[in-house]
């Protein structure tokens, strides 16, 4: 089998996203129980970061370092890519002396150009425009507090943005219904809508009947890294979408929050709903780790 990617969640057949899933649980099971289990053994991961990150970069960190790897840790001021050199050279040089690679950008376009000169596996650790790794964890989380996923019905309140985008490819792959509310100018781009089946996504313009009889309900912060600018106008835009009792109450009794974090508290989330005994976000954060391991053994072990 040639390399495999990790740009999105198409990447991956809905079986094998399911398997990896399940498999995430398995290696979470394992690491709580202090068994030792190192399938990547002198394997090391090269993490390219142009954006900065909490979660990310101590999830693959840790991974590898628990999977008996290693990382390395590479900013634009640590690199040539800093200094102009082309995206294709460093592509081409850095594939020859890692056996993975993670990257952390702005443009889509540019994660998928040093794929194609990549010479080892890549995976896509947030870009603008998609963000599958955090889906990974997000749906191990549902699965491990409700069970299988497909047939429910998840609601998505704010941004449009690369965090919706994945949530579209992920309710295409796992057959579940995605209800988004998201104030006008905000909505998440026609050509991912489009990769989605007509009835599995849905738009709404209240965010209140978007969470009607949801099973989970999701929001993120209403200005992403780059956005600081647009910091005002867009807390004049999203005021109505904040996640809150009200919006809550609209879901099923037993639905779950999640929010991929950092959230803050009183602008896309209510602080006593963060808090609540709904909100599954400490798990949903601690299983970016869990999930990538098993994505980093998928990518490197079963080719």
């Amino acid at each position: 089998m040639g390399i495999r990617h990790f740009l999105t969640l198409f990447d991956l057949s809905s079986d094998d996203l399911q398997k990896l899933i399940y498999r995430a649980i398995e290696l979470k099971a394992k690491q709580r129980a202090g068994e030792i289990y190192q399938p990547l053994k002198s394997k090391v991961l090269g993490m390219i970061f142009e954006k900065s990150s909490t979660r990310t970069r101590v999830s693959f960190e840790a991974g590898m370092a628990q999977f008996g790897g290693q990382a390395i840790f590479l900013s634009p001021r640590d690199t040539q890519l800093g200094r102009g050199e082309p995206i294709e050279d460093t592509a081409r040089v850095l594939s020859r002396m890692v056996d993975v690679i993670m990257i952390r950008t702005f443009e889509h376009e540019k994660l998928e150009r040093f794929a194609s000169y990549s010479l080892v596996p890549v995976i896509n650790a947030l870009t603008d425009l998609h963000h599958p790794c955090q889906l990974l964890a997000d749906i191990q989380t549902f699965v491990e507090h409700r069970g299988d996923i497909q047939g429910k019905t998840v609601a998505w309140i704010g941004d449009g943005n690369n965090m919706c985008h994945s949530y579209i490819h992920a309710a295409q792959q796992l057959q579940f219904n995605l209800h988004i509310a998201s104030p006008r100018g905000y909505e998440p781009l026609t050509e991912v809508l489009s990769q989605a089946q007509p009835d599995i996504v849905t738009l709404y313009d209240n965010p209140l009947d978007a969470a009607k009889n949801a099973d989970l309900v999701v929001t993120d912060v209403w200005s992403s890294m780059g956005q600081e600018q647009q910091q005002k106008q867009r807390e004049a835009a999203f005021k109505n979408y904040q996640v809150n009792r009200q919006i809550m109450g609209a879901a099923h009794e037993n639905a779950l929050f999640m929010h991929c974090l950092p959230a803050h508290r009183g602008e896309e989330v209510a602080a006593d709903i963060i808090d609540s005994e709904q909100s599954v976000v400490w798990d949903e954060a601690e299983n970016r780790l869990h999930s990538q391991k098993a994505l980093l053994e998928f990518l490197l072990c079963s080719r």
